[in-house]
């Protein structure tokens, strides 16, 4: 074996370590209330049963992630934290924008996960929910302006997310949702027609959340992406 080839086995494997080790941690912060004391770094390094500057490696990482503070000085040590929402929304939106993904993407996916949410908010039989619902019906038709109906998208969403507690669903659709929101891209519906569509898909979507029909509300749900998918081909 060469030096070249044996440093590189070694490297491989110091790495190997360190995302092993960061699995560990990582569970073992979860599994407890966000603030609490992990332990200082030579018990987190004895408890795991790895050196010092693994876990120091490891500390960077989920420090990164926002899972871990680093305290020092007086009851210092290693402590367990959550991200907050901004910064997975940063997080997820920079991966995207790394791998390409754009405004049609973002309809896509956005239109895709709809297909899920809407026909678990028509079992939802909270009367405040419904009665918002029942509101963004009555103002469908006064929607003239691209401004109007993104407001409505909107507060649609909310509401969606209000009924249904889908929380990686959540912060997909508030990413993807920023690629399209930018008035640069193209309206899906502009036209006469288009915005006639438009209404009539979402009037039949809320009208199938109304009714509590799961079924209903999910084959208008499906109906309403096809349509906003061959307008983006």
């Amino acid at each position: 074996m060469t030096t070249e080839i044996k440093k590189s086995n070694e490297k491989l494997q110091k790495r190997q370590l360190v995302q092993e080790v960061a699995a560990k941690l990582r569970d073992t912060i979860l599994e407890c209330e966000p603030g609490t004391q992990i332990g200082s770094l030579n018990e987190v390094a004895q408890s795991l049963g790895v050196g010092i500057v693994t876990i120091q490696q490891v500390a960077r990482i989920l420090e990164h992630e926002g899972l871990l503070a680093v305290r020092r000085g007086p009851g210092g040590g290693y402590y367990g934290t959550r991200p907050d929402e901004a910064a997975l929304e940063r997080s997820m939106a920079a991966y995207m924008r790394v791998h390409g993904f754009g405004y049609r993407e973002a309809l896509e996916m956005t239109t895709l996960l709809d297909c899920d949410l809407i026909p678990a908010a028509a079992r939802c039989d909270d009367q405040n929910f419904r009665a918002a619902i029942n509101a963004l019906l009555s103002r469908i038709d006064i929607c003239e302006t691209r401004e109007t109906r993104a407001m409505i998208e909107l507060e649609l969403r909310d509401l969606l997310f209000s009924a249904v507690k889908r929380p990686l669903m959540e912060l997909m659709i508030r990413v993807t949702t920023q690629f399209y929101k930018a008035k640069s891209y193209p309206p899906v519906f502009s036209g006469e027609e288009d915005i006639a569509a438009w209404r009539a898909g979402r009037r039949r979507i809320f009208e199938a959340i109304l009714s509590q029909d799961e079924e209903l509300a999910r084959f208008e749900a499906e109906r309403y992406r096809k349509i906003v998918v061959s307008r983006l081909r």
